[in-house]
């Protein structure tokens, strides 16, 4: 007869993979919302950038069958300190996918606001350059999580920094192009906003990532995070303000 301890530690590793299995799925879901928002916002494609509002709807679905699963986990499994140290980490990495995908989300609903205004050259290039470094972080920070990979989380949370440097040059882009031209300035302040949520897609990144940590290892990592956006202290540059 299989011992009660270990038939109950099985049961719970099977409930693990499947919350598990559900948050590589919504990882992937989210990876191809950010290519896709800042393809859509390059190309001006407005299909595309209705698939990605739409898509939105399937990552929360996922968000909320990975809450039920974890709120059952801990009341009928009752986790030791090891396994409730992940669960935990898997609530929160769960967290920052969802809000990155409404960040996604709300780049696409901007690039249908920009077709309809003055292109500003070189502009949509450079926000899926920086968008493609934040998908790069996100993907990495994934195999983290899968790997147990304490060096390739820490990895990933270095480069946020890079990140905010992209991001800072865009401001000052936009800055100098509404300078020279006053007609400028209502496209750039949307592409600031796009620009911004970019950034912060990179910070929700670097928090799955701290999380990855503090499931390996048990501890967040030391210090201040790293960070380069000159721009952070300012409220009035807050991307929280997003069209309906």
């Amino acid at each position: 007869m299989m011992n009660d301890g270990k038939h109950i530690a099985s049961a719970f590793d099977r409930d693990l993979e499947s919350v598990q299995a559900k948050i590589l799925k919504m990882g992937g879901l989210v990876e191809a919302s950010i290519k896709d928002s800042s393809s859509a916002l390059d190309n001006r494609d407005e299909e595309l950038a209705e698939k990605v509002r739409k898509g939105d709807a399937a990552i929360d679905a996922l968000d909320e069958q990975i809450n039920d699963e974890v709120a059952n986990l801990i009341a009928l499994r009752a986790p030791t300190a090891v396994d409730l140290r992940t669960v935990l980490a898997i609530m929160r990495m769960t967290s920052n996918l969802e809000r990155i995908g409404d960040l996604s989300k709300n780049m696409a609903k901007r690039s249908n606001v920009l077709g309809q205004l003055t292109q500003i050259e070189g502009a949509t290039g450079s926000v899926r350059r920086m968008a493609r470094a934040v998908e790069a972080m996100l993907k990495d920070a994934l195999d983290a999580f899968i790997q147990r990979d304490e060096d390739l989380a820490r990895d990933v949370i270095e480069r946020d920094r890079e990140v905010d440097e992209m991001y800072n040059t865009l401001f000052r882009e936009f800055l100098t192009f509404m300078l020279e031209d006053p007609r400028n300035i209502t496209a750039c302040m949307h592409l600031h906003f796009i620009a911004k949520n970019v950034e912060r897609m990179g910070d929700h990144v670097t928090s799955i990532a701290e999380q990855v940590l503090f499931y390996v290892t048990g501890d967040y990592p030391e210090g201040d995070r790293p960070k380069a956006d000159v721009t952070a202290t300012d409220r009035s540059f807050s991307p929280e303000s997003e069209l309906d």
